[in-house]
């Protein structure tokens, strides 16, 4: 193992590994700990009590983060012509059917999300191979599979964020950046753990929240003390 810079000497001096920190205090410590030269992306990593294998227990949502993620997604919205105006008002990135079907066959991904609609989902469900192991693949539960292609566009650019609980019971995602302010940061977190909250199966049994994690790039984890987000 690599000596510690002073940097990270300093970080560490700063977190107590087994203390429980409130959501307020874990908000503040993180800007802190972040020393990275860029802006920083803000982690969360939430482990359930709950089975993944069981598909009565599979925790898979959405949420709008009130201060959004802090990162300008790259949307590909795959349409119809007759909406495609309306996905570039929207702010989509990229936008357009068979071309970019045959650029992703291709192997093109580089996008963040793509939205489409449920009449080509025939045309889109073969990239299944492709997009799927990528996380990319529209779900109508993420509401990435709609009509309504401007509105998933808007919401997705506000901060809309997809999560699934992994097959370790984790949901791992990104909820802000560092160059948030520590309420920014705070609000982001309660919304998404309350989101969370509500999404608890009926067949979990036992602890529902196992751990909530905090940390930015290149940071030591904070655990953060459940009880003191309100409403789980």
């Amino acid at each position: 193992m690599g000596k510690l810079t002073k940097n990270q000497k300093a970080v560490l001096a700063k977190v107590e590994p087994q203390k429980e920190y409130s959501v307020e205090e874990a908000s503040a410590l993180l800007k802190e700990i972040t020393f990275t030269k860029f802006d920083a992306s803000v982690d969360i990593d939430i482990r359930l009590g709950v089975d993944p294998k069981k598909a009565d227990q599979m925790v898979r949502g959405v949420v709008t983060l009130p201060h959004g993620t802090g990162k300008d997604l790259n949307v590909l919205v795959l349409c119809t012509p007759d909406k495609e105006q309306e996905a570039k008002d929207a702010g989509a990135d990229h936008v357009g059917l068979d071309d970019y079907i045959a650029k992703i066959e291709g192997g093109w991904t580089d996008v963040d999300v793509i939205i489409t609609m449920p009449t080509v989902m025939a045309k889109v469900g073969r990239l299944g191979r492709v997009l799927g192991p990528r996380g990319l693949m529209p779900n109508p539960k993420s509401g990435t599979v709609t009509l309504d292609v401007a509105k998933a566009v808007k919401e997705i650019k506000a901060g809309k964020i997809d999560f699934k609980v992994d097959k370790f019971g984790i949901i791992h995602t990104r909820v802000a950046k560092s160059s948030f302010t520590a309420d920014k940061i705070q609000d982001n977190i309660n919304e998404m753990v309350q989101t969370i909250a509500k999404l608890k199966p009926s067949s979990s049994k036992g602890t529902y929240f196992k751990s909530i994690n905090v940390s930015t790039t290149m940071s030591p984890s904070i655990t953060i003390d459940k009880n003191s987000i309100g409403g789980i």
